[in-house]
């Protein structure tokens, strides 16, 4: 698979200049400086090529920006942190609003919450957060966006405590399809409020998050470790018996992969099989070591970090497994529970791998986000207790059909594990409506009521789409948004 590499749409000099003399930040046209560097995403499959790049430094901008795309039916885009696997950042020959300069955090200790502004990476917030001994419930590589990853639902190891990243949401400043800037919450827009954790971009921009904070760290027992994967059927066992009892402070990730040339796992191992477990307790440091140690005496690791650090340098840790400029192709599903028949499963399918970079994830996500109802947002998967993630990973776009064969095969036999529900954020620039819709479940008829009112145009819909209703234009002929 190979994104479009289209030549931007030239757009009308009128246009251009029109929107440059009403922003306050930087404007990129495709010859510009910058141009590159602005477009370029984190999944180097993903080449498009936007005809005109708005860098915002406020809120004036995306209305300005907003407003240009309505007027003169130019299809826009919005790019946070631009770590997004389908690239959703990007259009090609319409207008990208940039937010990536917009990486203000403000904290209320107080309170316990977190103004956060939408070009926010996971790390900006964490190491304000972390001068309070706080921390919002964010995912687990710090290059990550914290827009996509909230508005798409969001996990990380604090989930199993306080749920999806979007529950924690308090608040949203949204810039709207017809240029108003609102506020949603429980208490004001709550349909847009309801719709924006989990719905996607489909809604409007946020230009503020709100999040609610709780008390992490700033020392916690985490780390990882790692066992030759001949070990594996011993550690995996041992891992479905931990999750199953673990208190909610505690979230282990289990990986099968090739040991990357880590300086924590032994050299004579580096690029051979492993099995490795990331492990995080954010609760004290006696429960914390307390509940590592039969893991830790488990075979004989080949590597092994589970000790006290911080929780910034946790945040930290895969990110070296995730580096901006490699070719991603994802699959995943929610799982009810990890049965030893998936587990048998996934070794078989890690043993096949193509590429050093790739793996067979499963995250832990089962707690606080179970004991909420359904419809409580638009997130929804209450369901769900684990994600299966079946990350591909390599260099080089001849390695394209080998690596995405290898993921669809291992998905197409394992989804029998699923839910019938995927995350949202995980899904790839070719899975269609029908996969959007195993994502949105039962909150998709919802979502579709909300975007018609917000959104009854479709300006917002480089995005895994929510089209509105059929409606009636000029009041004579009903179509279909496109």
């Amino acid at each position: 698979m190979s994104d479009s590499q289209a030549l931007p749409r030239e757009i009308a000099p009128a246009i251009a200049d029109g929107l440059r003399a009403k922003l306050r930040g930087p404007m990129l046209l495709p010859d510009a400086p910058g141009y590159d560097e602005s477009r370029t995403l984190w999944n180097a499959m993903i080449d498009r090529r936007p005809g005109l790049i708005a860098r915002c430094l406020g809120v004036g901008d995306v209305v300005a920006g907003v407003a240009a795309a309505r007027e003169h039916g130019l299809p826009l885009s919005i790019k946070g942190g631009g770590h997004n696997i389908a690239g959703l950042a990007l259009c090609d020959g319409g207008l990208l609003l940039d937010m990536s300069l917009m990486r203000g955090v403000w904290v209320d200790p107080a309170r316990r919450s977190a103004q956060v502004q939408p070009g926010c990476l996971l790390g900006d917030v964490d190491r304000e957060t972390q001068l309070h001994g706080l921390a919002s419930v964010l995912g687990f590589i710090s290059m990550t966006g914290c827009a996509g990853l909230t508005l798409g639902g969001g996990f990380g190891y604090l989930s199993r405590q306080y749920g999806w990243t979007s529950d924690t949401l308090l608040s949203a400043n949204v810039v709207t399809a017809d240029g108003r800037l609102v506020r949603a919450s429980a208490d004001e827009n709550a349909d847009l409020f309801w719709g924006l954790r989990g719905g996607g971009g489909n809604f409007g921009v946020v230009t503020n998050f709100e999040y609610q904070l709780y008390p992490v760290g700033p020392q916690i027992i985490a780390g990882a470790a790692a066992w030759p994967i001949a070990q594996a059927p011993e550690v995996l066992d041992l891992y479905r018996q931990t999750i199953a009892s673990a208190p909610p402070e505690l979230t282990v990730v289990a990986v099968l992969r090739l040991a990357p040339p880590a300086p924590w796992i032994a050299a004579e191992y580096h690029g051979k099989p492993i099995v490795a477990l990331f492990y995080c307790h954010s609760g004290s440091l006696e429960d914390g070591a307390r509940l590592a140690a039969p893991l830790k005496a488990c075979g004989t690791p080949v590597g092994d970090i589970i000790q006290p650090r911080t929780y910034c340098s946790q945040q930290l840790l895969l990110d070296g497994t995730q580096p901006a400029g490699r070719r991603y192709y994802w699959k995943s599903e929610y799982l009810p529970s990890v049965e030893p028949e998936l587990l048998t499963g996934a070794l078989e399918h890690a043993a096949k791998l193509v590429s050093p970079f790739s793996a067979v994830v499963i995250f832990p996500i089962d707690g606080a986000l179970n004991r909420l109802p359904a419809e409580h947002s638009a997130v929804g998967n209450r369901d769900a207790r684990f994600v299966l993630n079946l990350t591909s990973s390599w260099a080089n776009a001849a390695d394209d059909a080998a690596n995405i064969d290898w993921t669809r095969t291992a998905w197409q036999d394992l989804r029998r594990f699923s839910t019938g529900g995927t995350y949202l954020n995980f899904l790839n620039a070719d899975d269609g409506d029908d996969r959007t819709r195993d994502a949105l479940g039962a909150s998709h008829a919802r979502l579709v009521e909300i975007k018609t009112k917000w959104d009854p145009e479709n300006l917002f819909r480089v995005n895994k789409n929510i089209a509105p209703a059929t409606r009636i234009v000029s009041g004579r002929f009903p179509r279909r948004c496109p």
